[in-house]
């Protein structure tokens, strides 16, 4: 019980008020008869680990009480409050010890029928190929890539590489990120990881291959903040020796700062997930605006998309997953905390249940955000092994056995059905070594002089530091770590004190943060420096520990140039440490290292060799490390420079090259329609309005002007001059489109949908970015009757409004031929829309003012589904699910609940009908198995639980109206969208974002049964402070015209 001491004096009070812990009678339950007996209790339930700090005030208030029966009763009180904290924590270990073993079984069995469907093909050399040739990371042992170990090397990479110009975009949200004077540790938001990003940000622009990186992150304009964090976009400084690519107006790295959330408020992160759609739609724009800048710098006027979006941490992975959907670039992402590894570490505790913590912190919206990235990531970045084999595999979505048989199929070319993997790459961070020089002093730890180099005066923190000591000469054992149980500064100074030639040998100097006041510090924090210093007491240490109240930032380097002055050691004696950055920065100073052996320091260790690894629990041991360090002259000597020769394996150079090369292993992807513009993208005129009007129903695999790449305030003069030009370009487009609809396959639902060239239709597409604004319609009623109603009652507002300049789009889960049925049964024209989300968001149609035999007069986007094509599993995906409903069926005993619809399916969407939907499981247990099948898709409960849909994990109905934007450039802060108080599993989605919002009220409340088993409540991720969210009294049409003129939309 570190940080406890209390409870001795807790227990000696006890025992001079008790009668014993011998009196075998002695109960709890005797307390009526006055025989209760705290210190029976106290050593037996209370010793045995717990741990409370609000319970040490409760003692010192109780020790203070003057009257002996006030101070009996209280210190009785407390026993009360212990066994109670007691039993709740040990009932919540009980429940988690629970939940362990159901995820246990749960992922043996996804795994055993993964195996099972893989099984066909399966042979002995793909079993051979996992355990020889794959590391125990899914990367081939053979083909590692070789680090680069000279400047020559480098030298050799960058010429091979600088003809590329790489545009890449790097996402971190929380905190205040800028390139210069950093707050680290102004609060718990803003550490190691904003240092992190914005040293790799500088980094890689550095690169050569890599002509502009985009660090984004929220703008924040608040009172208590620092203006700069409010500047739209910051430059990093460029370290020009480490330049070696070629220099454009828009090349290097950058901070781009986009507004999301409260406009003047610095939030913390669990309270950003409302906000996360809007800043996707800022970051999307920006990203667009870029991309066209940069094309027409060094794309020959073609777009220059991002050739990966990096998201740091959940939130920024959760955005970079919506990003990589929309624009159909490949994602990578870097956690650097993961959520169920924090949830298990504060269940251990005790403390807290699931739904408080979840409360406090937001923990199952941030673990659904993780999971989102294992589906959508090509690669996850890891500092160490033990974050892949400890934490990630705690997830539903990531199996490392499935992983490296699904990567070994991969290599040997064998089919997956379906299902798959991101791969987890371990690349250490960065560290910046040009301002780093190593102390290179005598024996005596004095630095040579001479006349022509005087020593330049000592740094302020060395007096400060060397104040604490009766003998400063002796080496420093220097810890560096803020006052928490988990740094174990305890054990270490336990550790020195009870080691006799230690102390004589050297001092211990002890960095714990910035303090004014002990007693205006967090609780857990100020009780943990409170024990430190009373063993420093305890043992009578003064003037051989250093803990000084102040350091700033740029003193850290000066003081571990002191510590190697003195010939001293760096430790961190962690009990677990995820990777240990302070290892690095220590041995890039000369300093030998003693570590723990439990995290990433093993790593570290094994590529420096420069110190000893010890265990954390044992205290024998790191003094026994230390003394050997301090004593051992020649020993000290060698860890020094093997860390010395080593640490540039830890430099950014080297870290960018791999991650570069990692990047470079991605399949490359991009907006479909950009593959086939070569030759006739200036086929037509600068006037969208008037030239696409002549063009017919082109399958949408086209660029077209309304892309915005072609000036809109031109006029039809040149398409005139060249009309013969012209009309041989649109051959070219409509022999493009014959071409490329080959491949469209579709279910009976799509049988009848235009796909081909039609020489008497004309163009809908272009009113799609003709509109003042576009109403989007994603109601789920309860009824389809009342759905038409709906439809009806908005069009007709709209149009009594403001005609011709507002559009509309269906977004649902119906099919097309659904749709047209019910546009039929009200007597409303399908031409009268602009376009139509179908399937839950996994096909998308346009009108047209012709059909063929089936009478479907609407025209597929093909582009889109190349867009969501993105680990779609098909048939594998397709038979697990009729596989799962029949598991359902077997188990419930009443027949077929839940069967497949091929009616409705199609394909990229496989629909289930529901007889019953009480009696299936609820949507994210769905979701688990698919994932833990390792099978990568978006299942949706629609039509109030009697319709599945699973459709592309990327796809859905908000990202379709992203990819609107993307396709045609229709302008997102120009969609108004209707929905109800409830709908369909994927509600959530449709509400956030720079769109606007109506929300009907009493509309889609038979869908709330299908919300009722959340992970999250709705209340944490919605954001109904927006300005751009208003909620309608009611459906009338007067109701309705109410909200829009609150929008200022009328």
């Amino acid at each position: 019980m570190a940080g406890n001491d209390w409870i001795n004096s807790y227990l000696e009070a006890i025992l001079d008020v008790d009668p014993g812990i011998d009196d075998a009678k002695s109960s709890l339950l005797l307390r009526e008869r006055g025989r209760f007996s705290p210190t029976r209790y106290f050593v037996e339930e209370v010793i045995t680990g717990f741990d409370e700090t609000d319970l040490h005030r409760s003692w010192l208030r109780a020790a203070a009480m003057r009257s002996t029966q006030e101070r009996n009763t209280r210190l009785e009180n407390m026993c009360w409050r212990i066994w109670n904290l007691a039993r709740k924590k040990k009932q919540l270990e009980s429940e988690e010890a629970q939940r362990k073993v159901k995820r246990r079984l749960e992922r043996e069995r996804g795994r055993k029928e993964a195996t099972a469907d893989m099984s066909e093909d399966l042979s002995e050399g793909e079993k051979g190929d996992v355990a020889g040739e794959l590391s125990a990371h899914g990367g081939s042992v053979r083909r590692r890539m070789p680090r680069i170990s000279s400047v020559d090397a480098m030298e050799n990479w960058a010429n091979q590489h600088k003809e590329k110009k790489l545009y890449i975009v790097l996402i971190s949200l929380h905190g205040l990120i800028r390139g210069e004077n950093m707050e680290l540790g102004r609060d718990s938001d803003t550490g190691g990881q904003v240092k992190y990003v914005v040293e790799l940000a500088r980094a890689l622009g550095t690169m050569p291959g890599v002509y502009r990186v985009d660090l984004l992150t929220r703008q924040v304009s608040a009172p208590d903040v620092n203006w700069s964090y409010g500047e739209p976009t910051e430059m990093l400084n460029v370290i020009k020796e480490n330049s070696t690519g070629e220099l454009g107006e828009s090349s290097g790295a950058y901070i781009i700062r986009i507004p999301f959330g409260p406009k003047d408020k610095y939030i913390r992160k669990e309270l950003l997930w409302p906000y996360i759609p809007e800043f996707v739609d800022g970051a999307l724009g920006h990203i667009m605006h870029m991309s066209k800048v940069l094309g027409e710098q060094i794309g020959g006027g073609n777009p220059v998309w991002p050739v990966a979006i990096h998201g740091h941490y959940a939130d920024a992975g959760d955005s970079a997953a919506l990003l990589s959907g929309a624009l159909n670039v490949p994602m990578v992402f870097t956690g650097h905390s993961l959520g169920r590894d924090k949830l298990e570490q504060l269940m251990k505790q005790g403390r807290q249940t699931r739904e408080e913590i979840n409360a406090t912190y937001k923990i199952m919206r941030r673990i659904e955000a993780e999971e989102l990235t294992l589906d959508a990531s090509e690669i996850i970045i890891t500092s160490t092994r033990q974050e892949i084999e400890e934490q990630w595999r705690l997830y539903d979505g990531f199996d490392p056995v499935l992983e490296r048989k699904l990567r070994a199929r991969i290599k040997r070319g064998v089919s997956c059905h379906g299902r798959f993997m991101p791969r987890t790459i371990v690349i250490p961070p960065g560290m910046e070594f040009h301002h780093i020089t190593p102390h290179d002093g005598d024996s005596d730890g004095e630095e040579e002089k001479s006349k022509d180099h005087p020593a330049s005066p000592d740094p302020p923190i060395w007096s400060e530091i060397m104040r604490f000591f009766s003998n400063p000469r002796k080496p420093m054992i220097l810890a560096l770590a803020r006052p928490d149980p988990k740094k174990n500064i305890t054990t270490l100074v336990k550790a020195f004190g009870e080691c006799r030639p230690l102390r004589e040998l050297a001092n211990l100097t002890l960095i714990m943060g910035n303090r004014d006041d002990i007693d205006e510090m967090s609780g857990t924090n100020a009780s943990y420096l409170l024990s430190i210093i009373k063993l420093v007491d305890k043992y009578d240490l003064y003037g051989q520990v250093a803990y000084p109240k102040h350091h700033k930032q740029s003193d850290v380097p000066d003081i571990y140039r002191l510590a190697a002055k003195t010939k001293g050691v760096f430790i961190n004696p962690a009990f677990i440490e995820p990777f240990g950055l302070t290892l690095i920065e220590a041995a890039a100073y000369g300093l030998p290292i003693v570590a723990t052996k439990n995290g990433g320091p093993v790593d570290i260790h094994r590529v420096l060799d420069n110190g000893l690894l010890v265990d954390p629990h044992d205290q024998q041991s790191i003094a026994d490390a230390l003394l050997k360090l301090v004593s051992d002259k020649q020993l000290w000597a060698r860890c020094r420079q093997n860390g010395l020769k080593n640490i540039h394996l830890f430099s950014w150079p080297e870290h960018c090259k791999t991650y570069l090369a990692r990047i470079a292993s991605c399949k490359p992807r991009q907006p479909q329609w950009q593959r086939i513009e070569d030759g006739f993208q200036n086929s037509e005129s600068d006037s969208p309005g008037d030239s696409l009007r002549d063009l017919q129903d082109l399958s949408l695999n086209l660029k077209l002007s309304l892309d915005g790449d072609k000036n809109e305030s031109g006029t039809l003069d040149n398409s005139l001059d060249n009309e013969e030009n012209a009309v041989d370009g649109k051959n070219k487009l409509e022999h493009a489109v014959m071409t490329l609809s080959k491949g469209a396959t579709g279910g009976s639902q799509t049988a009848g949908v235009k796909e081909r060239v039609d020489d008497n239709t004309s163009s809908k597409f272009p009113s799609l970015r003709r509109r003042k604004y576009i109403f989007a319609i994603a109601v789920d009623c309860d009824t389809t009757s009342d759905f038409l109603e709906i439809i009806k009652m908005i069009v007709e507002v709209a149009k009594g409004n403001s005609s011709g300049l507002i559009g509309f789009i269906l977004s649902t889960a119906m099919t097309i031929s659904e749709i047209h049925s019910l546009l039929n049964s009200g007597g409303l024209n399908p031409l009268d829309f602009d376009a139509f989300i179908c399937n839950s968001g996994s096909n998308l149609y346009y009108p047209s003012s012709s059909s063929d035999d089936s009478g479907l007069p609407f025209v597929l986007d093909l582009d889109y589904h190349s867009q969501i094509e993105y680990r779609w599993g098909g048939e594998g995906l397709r038979k697990t699910l009729v596989r799962w409903a029949t598991s359902v069926n077997d188990k419930n005993g009443q027949g077929k609940i839940v069967e497949e619809d091929e009616s409705v399916s199609s394909s990229y969407c496989f629909a289930l009908k529901v007889k019953d939907s009480s009696l299936i499981p609820p949507v994210k247990e769905l979701r688990k198995l698919m994932r833990i099948q390792a099978l990568r898709c978006h299942v949706i409960y629609c039509q109030q639980g009697a319709k599945i849909n699973v459709i592309p994990v990327l796809s859905s109905r908000s990202q379709a109206l992203r990819y609107l934007y993307v396709r045609w450039g229709v302008d997102l802060a120009n969609i108004l969208l209707f929905t109800g108080e409830s709908g369909d599993t994927d509600y959530e989605g449709l509400l956030g974002g720079l769109h606007k919002t109506v929300v009907l009220k009493g509309v889609g409340s038979s869908s709330l049964k299908l919300h009722a088993n959340r992970s999250y409540p709705l209340e944490d991720v919605t954001p109904f402070d927006n300005p751009n969210f208003v909620q309608a009294r009611g459906c009338s049409a007067k109701e309705i015209k109410e909200s829009l003129k609150k929008l200022g939309v009328l």
